[in-house]
């Protein structure tokens, strides 16, 4: 399909070489290197179980919501939530050997999930889990607090009782960078006594998660200073401090030399998980010195490709990991660019384009978060890469879309 009409300039034009050109024989055309989903809206995957685990790397997809489109709700209100087809997605994650990220950025937490539809997320998430064999982690944060200023133990409790309830499903707790936090904050002491007092009280190691202003203004000058280096030094004393309870960490800072050089100073045992959607293939490859592990939005979309060139990853073969996917980065820097926060809108567009859901609606009304242009060449670079089961299916379905904005193809 043309959509060079409703694109800018220059945009609809073949791809650059090395992306649509070098992909595996047999994916563009026929979407071989995703295979069928394992659970689409229509629920069909009760009986899936997961997929074998990556070996050389731990690899998490941060997954959508889907909503529910007949719910009579405000952008404002309560998230209306379809749980079939949100369960069905994570079926088909976990049917690859991924991990899932369960309410994290991705599933709209802060952006149109309060912390009752996320506390509900993660408790049938996690029964899910149990039940297909399925990994998983649970974002932790203090999004139960209502706007405005909180004092320090006011936060400190709000993160105790998402904690303990992460806890109960069984889950593992990922301790998610608070907006509150950041507001109550006034020296690095502080976020030193709050992740000190988690850590002590956390049943099992945690992931830390360091989110940067660029998915979320409200999380500037987090671990006490705007300055990154010495904001990095806060938080590697917190996982010096309880190494033991420091599973690992994920950074989405977008600044691939940076992760680096932190990830080279974690202490033995502590994982570094790339939350990088522009530089992951770089660090999930590693060098000689070491290698991140990953915990991706753009995995939502890209799962059955990035398990895939994680298996080649298994086998030693560096060159067919980079092969493989290095393509799919132009996609992922597309769809987190400026302003990143609203990602979202792109992973789930892409998601109703590959039959995983039966509609293109967002909890918050956030599908209008994108321009028209975007969201065509979204549409256009996943295409290349053969992300879509059915192709024939994709275009039709990107074809309605144009069609509601006024683009006849």
């Amino acid at each position: 399909m043309d959509t060079a009409a409703s694109a800018p300039a220059g945009t609809a034009a073949s791809a650059p070489a090395g992306t649509a050109a070098s992909a595996p024989a047999g994916t563009a055309a026929s979407g071989s290197v995703v295979g069928s989903a394992s659970g689409s809206a229509s629920g069909s995957a009760s009986g899936s179980t997961a997929g074998p685990p990556l070996a050389s790397r731990t690899v998490f997809s941060a997954a959508h919501v889907v909503a529910d489109p007949c719910a009579d709700v405000s952008p404002d209100g309560p998230a209306a939530v379809d749980w079939d087809a949100t369960l069905a997605f994570r079926r088909h994650l976990w049917s690859h050997g991924l991990g899932v990220a369960e309410a994290m950025d991705t599933a709209q937490r802060g952006m149109g999930l309060d912390w009752a539809g996320a506390a509900e997320l993660i408790r049938r998430s996690a029964a899910e889990a149990e039940a297909v064999g399925g990994r998983i982690a649970c974002g932790v944060g203090t999004d139960q607090l209502a706007p405005g200023p909180h004092d320090l133990g006011t936060v400190r409790a709000a993160y105790e009782e998402q904690l303990a309830l992460v806890e109960e499903t069984g889950s593992q707790a990922i301790l998610m960078a608070s907006r509150a936090l950041a507001a109550a904050a006034k020296t690095p002491d502080d976020y030193l006594d709050v992740y000190a007092h988690l850590l002590r009280q956390a049943a099992e190691p945690v992931v830390l998660h360091w989110l940067g202003p660029m998915f979320d203004p409200a999380l500037e000058g987090y671990w006490g200073s705007a300055d990154l280096d010495a904001a990095t030094e806060t938080f590697l004393q917190v996982i010096s401090d309880h190494p033991d309870k420091v599973d690992g960490i994920k950074i989405s800072l977008l600044d691939a030399r940076r992760e680096v050089e932190l990830r080279r100073r974690l202490p033995d045992g502590v994982r570094c998980y790339t939350g990088d959607d522009f530089n992951y293939p770089e660090l999930i490859a590693g060098d000689e010195r070491g290698f991140s592990h990953a915990l991706l939005g753009i995995f939502d979309p890209l799962g059955p490709l990035a398990a895939q060139a994680v298996r080649l990853l298994d086998t030693g073969d560096v060159a067919g990991f980079r092969d493989l996917l290095d393509p799919t980065v132009e996609l992922s820097r597309h769809l987190f660019q400026a302003p990143t926060r609203f990602y979202k809108t792109g992973v789930v567009l892409l998601a109703w384009l590959a039959g995983h859901q039966d509609h293109f609606a967002m909890v918050g009304g956030l599908q209008s978060a994108r321009s028209l242009p975007h969201l065509a060449r979204a549409y256009e670079l996943a295409d290349e890469l053969g992300l879509f089961p059915d192709p024939v299916a994709a275009e039709a379905r990107m074809a309605s879309l144009l069609r509601v904005y006024g683009v006849d193809q």
